[in-house]
């Protein structure tokens, strides 16, 4: 058994690098529609990495505008403040995490499916009348743990990653019985490092077990968001053991039938579109 302790997890964290200060802005300010478009276009222009990742991701086939968007003021003007805000965010995330050689572990299908999961979180944050920025993030947040998995014990996880199959468990109890410690736990290690709000810290690290008490409506909204992605087959990465939706959770979210089937047909055809989107 290959085990990581909290402590080993707490100080790889540690290592990490922290997220550009424009974004640690934006996590902080996430449910203030009042964010002056034009601050945030010059606060991302000043770091060439992000408004770079964040023009490509703005002029990728998921966005397809018209026009080829040239600056970040283009692209709020053309895709609204709530986009910009999200695409940022993606870009600043991808960008912390370099892809590396973990065996099992597949950075583009890792991030497509964090994308996946933040786009049925908003889809189901607008019907449940929450605020969809604040759901879009922690969707793409969620496996954060995961990442620091594969990038800080690549081959402790390599390991727990190979045997998944043949113990025919989700990667979540993969984690737990091989490593002692599992994806959901890491993240809330890195989200208390990098100074996330309680709500985000709790959904990341609640998102497997949202009915746990005391973890908040978001970890349901992200637990819900996840089966949905794993059920209409976003990753590459063939699943062997999806997740469940808790029957306690799709019950919470107080959705009637008939909802159900309109969240999981626009999720469809917004993860068709994504397809082609993520770059790493």
């Amino acid at each position: 058994m290959n085990s990581i302790s909290v402590a080993q997890i707490i100080d790889s964290v540690k290592d990490l690098p922290t997220l550009p200060a424009i974004v640690m802005e934006l996590l902080n300010n996430i449910d203030n529609e009042e964010l002056d478009m034009h601050e945030l276009a010059q606060k991302v222009s000043h770091d060439m990495a992000l408004t770079a990742k964040t023009l490509r991701y703005a002029n990728s086939p998921y966005y397809s505008t018209m026009i080829k968007v040239t600056t970040v003021q283009q692209a709020i003007s053309l895709l609204g403040l709530t986009t910009v805000r999200q695409i940022v965010m993606t870009a600043a995330l991808t960008g912390c995490f370099p892809e590396n050689n973990c065996r099992g572990f597949n950075h583009k299908d890792f991030w497509r499916h964090s994308n996946a999961v933040a786009i049925a979180a908003r889809i189901l944050a607008r019907r449940l009348k929450f605020n969809v920025d604040v759901a879009f993030t922690a969707g793409l947040l969620h496996d954060i743990g995961a990442l620091v998995l594969a990038t800080c014990h690549t081959e402790a996880y390599e390991a727990a990653l190979a045997q998944r199959q043949e113990l025919h468990a989700t990667q979540y109890e993969t984690e737990r019985q091989v490593l002692g410690i599992d994806h959901a736990m890491v993240g809330e290690a890195l989200a208390i490092q990098w100074n996330f709000s309680e709500m985000m810290i709790k959904a990341i690290s609640g998102h497997h077990h949202p009915e746990k008490p005391g973890l908040g409506f978001l970890a349901t909204i992200i637990h819900v968001a996840d089966g949905i992605a794993h059920a209409l087959g976003v990753s590459i990465t063939p699943d062997h053991a999806p997740p469940e939706i808790t029957g306690q959770s799709w019950e919470s979210l107080g959705l009637d039938q008939a909802s159900l089937d309109e969240v999981l047909s626009e999720a469809a055809a917004e993860f068709e579109k994504l397809q082609d989107q993520v770059e790493v």
